[in-house]
């Protein structure tokens, strides 16, 4: 009787010590900060709540929007730090699973706003450091690495000089004409490093290299005097929210920071696309695949753009890759604010882009400065107002899709100046381009594929002139 008794005491006691899922003990279930999610003012409201996300969803947005030279062609290496500290749980679910998450999220949107740019991932733990892929633009393979269970094991400590020579190593050969940058996600606040990590640092600025760094836990010392000697920027993750803005800020290509940077020319190749009855294996896999992209100077067979030759190693792209590019350079510029003492009765009372109402004005202010908004914001240049949602749209999105628009309604003129011209080599505002639609390849070509197959090599500093000539 008392054995049982004992058993069945036991077996209440584990019970109660149980989490809420069932899963695990109490004390390791993930916790929620209500008071973060939560908020009233004097009288109760959560207005101020909403405002207060609004103002942190569109603070994104309040950048430098000067025209200043912008690195558009990028290399970046993402160093991820799985070292024991990485599986700590102090953000949901463990910072592990959020970087994993986060960073998927944001190698889609890197490539969406800098299709014409590469990247790499490294890892390192054990002290070492390990390349999971080559710098490359094409998004899936590096998503592929990231889901591979062992490459998301954590062990051991992470390495800070390992990790930087790697990744400098493979920078140092990437063309001068694009920037050279790192991220780092650190988790731990220590590094093991077999080597003077100074005489790294100076490596990487006589190489031109941006070093940014993402810390988990807390401000480091090193971590801080690398991305100050770089130029490059340092932040510590506050939540989880706070974690995705750092990490989402880095999308944009930062400003030139090596005046001495040689501007050469760049040679880029537009290929015509195909359809076919049957599969042929392409020259960058080696895969069988029902059509694709043919390259204008070797005419081999890509699967994707924007991506680099696997013969001729021409980088070959699209127009709209050039205009996703080119958006960084000359960016919309900010929306003004409308003060709440500003809003009378003969302002607006729609926005002028989605056209739904605007918020009431309450009669009685709070004394919190974050509910002095009005939710209304000003185009500098047309004089209207637009509500938050517009307003992150347009400044996200807009220029992109302009671009892509103009480019259909202007792909009929271009065909018609190219007709015009006879010579192969043609030169317009220092914009070079070869026209391979010789004699001999107008039977396999018709009149609307004359545009396609082209190689165009750009002079840099006359990106703008590229984009007018298109557009």
């Amino acid at each position: 009787m008392n054995e049982s008794e004992i058993d069945l005491d036991d077996n209440d006691q584990n019970t109660a010590l149980k989490g809420a899922n069932g899963n695990g003990y109490a004390w390791e279930d993930e916790y929620k900060r209500s008071w973060d999610v939560l908020q009233e003012d004097e009288k109760g409201s959560l207005q101020g709540v909403v405002s207060s996300i609004q103002h942190t969803k569109r603070r994104r947005l309040l950048k430098d929007t000067s025209t200043i030279q912008r690195g558009i062609i990028r290399n970046l290496f993402v160093i991820i730090d799985l070292s024991n500290a990485m599986a700590e749980k102090d953000l949901k679910p463990s910072r592990k699973e959020l970087t994993f998450n986060l960073l998927e999220q944001f190698i889609n949107e890197y490539f969406d706003q800098n299709p014409i740019s590469q990247l790499g991932i490294i890892i390192t733990r054990d002290g070492l450091s390990e390349k999971l892929t080559e710098l490359s633009g094409n998004s899936s393979e590096h998503i592929e690495e990231l889901k591979i269970k062992i490459n998301r094991e954590t062990r051991g400590e992470p390495s800070l000089h390992n990790s930087l020579e790697l990744a400098k190593n493979s920078l140092c050969h990437s063309p001068p004409h694009g920037t050279r940058e790192i991220l780092i996600l650190m988790a731990s606040l220590t590094t093991c490093d077999p080597g003077d990590i100074n005489e790294t640092i100076k490596k990487l600025k006589a190489n031109h290299i941006r070093c940014s760094i993402i810390g988990l836990a807390a401000e480091v010392q090193i971590c801080k005097r690398i991305c100050e000697e770089t130029k490059g920027s340092y932040g510590v993750v506050l939540n989880e929210a706070h974690y995705k803005d750092i990490l989402f800020e880095m999308i944009p290509p930062p400003s030139t920071t090596n005046a001495k940077t040689e501007v050469g020319m760049i040679e880029m190749g537009f290929p015509r696309r195909i359809t076919e009855h049957f599969p042929t294996a392409c020259a960058c896999h080696q895969r069988p695949i029902q059509g694709g992209n043919i390259c204008p100077r070797c005419f081999s067979k890509a699967c994707e753009l924007p991506t680099k030759c696997a013969i001729c190693g021409l980088t070959l792209v699209s127009s709209p890759h050039l205009a996703r590019s080119y958006h960084h350079l000359f960016p919309v510029p900010n929306y003004k604010e409308v003060p709440r003492h500003k809003v009378t009765l003969s302002s607006p009372s729609n926005c002028f882009g989605c056209q739904q109402p605007f918020e009431n004005i309450p009669t009685i202010m709070n004394r919190n400065p974050a509910e002095q908004t009005s939710g209304r914001y000003e185009c500098p240049k047309c004089l209207k107002q637009f509500c938050v949602d517009c307003d992150i749209y347009i400044h996200d999105n807009y220029l992109i899709k302009k671009y892509n628009n103009n480019n259909n309604n202007n792909n009929n003129n271009n065909n018609n100046n190219n007709n015009n011209n006879n010579n192969n080599l043609k030169v317009k505002n220092n914009i070079y381009f070869i026209d391979n639609n010789n004699n001999n390849n107008k039977n396999n070509n018709n009149n609307n594929n004359n545009n396609n197959n082209k190689i165009f090599i750009i002079w840099t500093k006359s990106f703008k002139n590229l984009l007018t000539k298109f557009y």
